[in-house]
């Protein structure tokens, strides 16, 4: 089976991997750089904490890849599994955890509840205010820049062709076929799969399917390198989007932090967004409260990203409903970063299989025309 994958996003990266993996011969097009749109700009966060309940089984999936990266790509993607802590600062928080926490259990996600002398034990320095944490010994965090390339590689060693700097890319659909035609040539397929991220809906809607989706640009950030002391992603449970920080430390010492600062409207032509330095203030005194030593440390760089935010939070993915041989995986509403070796895994069994063994029925595209 011929197959054209539209975007080199980790999404589609990962998706033209598992393909070829399974056989199929694949064409992965990308508009730019592989790796450099929405997944560069990641946080690099791969946490099943605080999912909809809904996603949690693609995340387990994702989880177990994760594991293997190293072994399938042939390099290390600094794939940590150091554990995810979620910090918790008053009772109505705390409340939500349990709650949260109660509900995920039977999807296979187990968090340890910490009392406030257990996170300073633990993990000294963090939330020194604190009433309680939740904690996923397992989650954790792999480097956004290496991913899509090292999956894009990968797949290229098995066979597919990755065209970069496409430009100028138009899609044609003749009942049996797809022909996908830009400025680095014209690519037929029998099937078409859109994982074009913010650009997804676009696509989409070519096919007489409507995604109420904006394109949105988070603010992050990062400091001068540190010695290496914090070990888990360190987030936080809240319903005040204004405190919704979180923030890691790689291996290299410096702190990536984000959230806490509204993510701003794209234009999706040029497609990216720059970070507004007025912002980052206010987004470091919520950063200061999950870790207050940040406060004496010099930020480096700050940076921003195009992603796409569907209505409901949930992605689109699976099988079109208007045209066969189509397939979508987009929307993924700036956490998809955890999902992708999954998406990628499960697209493929779908496309090369006409099944899925991960329940992807609540991210059908229709389901806005059934709403409607």
């Amino acid at each position: 089976m011929d197959v054209v994958v539209l975007g080199g996003g980790l999404m589609g990266a990962a998706s033209a991997y598992f393909l070829a993996r399974r056989g199929a011969r694949v064409t992965l097009i990308e508009r730019n750089r592989i790796g450099t749109g929405a997944t560069v700009a990641s946080f690099g966060n791969i946490r099943r904490t605080g999912r909809h309940l809904s996603q949690l089984p693609l995340a387990h999936r994702s989880l177990r890849l994760w594991g293997e990266t190293e072994k399938m790509l042939g390099r290390d993607v600094e794939f940590r599994a150091t554990g995810h802590i979620r910090l918790i600062f008053d009772e109505a928080s705390l409340a939500d955890m349990r709650a949260y926490a109660q509900t995920a259990r039977p999807w296979g996600l187990d968090l340890e509840e910490l009392s406030p002398r257990e996170i300073h034990t633990r993990f000294a320095g963090l939330g020194p205010n604190a009433i309680a944490a939740s904690f996923s010994p397992h989650d954790g965090s792999g480097n956004p820049r290496l991913i899509a390339p090292a999956f894009a590689e990968a797949a290229r060693r098995l066979g597919a062709e990755i065209v970069e700097e496409a430009k100028g890319t138009t899609i044609g659909h003749t009942g049996s076929s797809f022909l996908v035609t830009s400025s680095k040539g014209t690519f037929a397929a029998e099937c078409l799969l859109n994982t074009a991220g913010a650009w997804g809906a676009g696509i989409a809607a070519q096919f007489g399917e409507a995604v109420p989706l904006d394109a949105r640009g988070p603010q992050m950030g990062v400091t001068e390198p540190l010695p290496h002391r914090i070990l888990p992603v360190v987030g936080i449970w809240t319903r005040d989007k204004n405190h919704g920080a979180y923030l890691r430390q790689v291996e290299r010492g410096n702190i990536v932090f984000g959230g806490a600062a509204e993510r701003v409207l794209v234009d999706l032509d040029p497609g990216h967004a720059a970070a507004d330095p007025m912002r980052l203030q206010a987004q470091l005194r919520a950063v200061a409260r999950l870790l207050p030593s940040i406060a004496r440390v010099a930020v480096i760089r700050t940076w921003s990203g195009c992603e796409g935010y569907v209505r409901d939070m949930l992605p689109v993915m699976g099988r079109s409903a208007t045209t066969p041989g189509l397939f979508h995986a987009f929307g993924f509403s700036g956490h998809g970063f955890q999902l992708g070796p999954g998406v990628g895994d499960a697209m493929a069994e779908l496309i090369m299989t006409d099944r899925c063994e991960t329940p992807l029925d609540d991210f059908r595209i229709n389901r806005f025309n059934r709403a409607a």
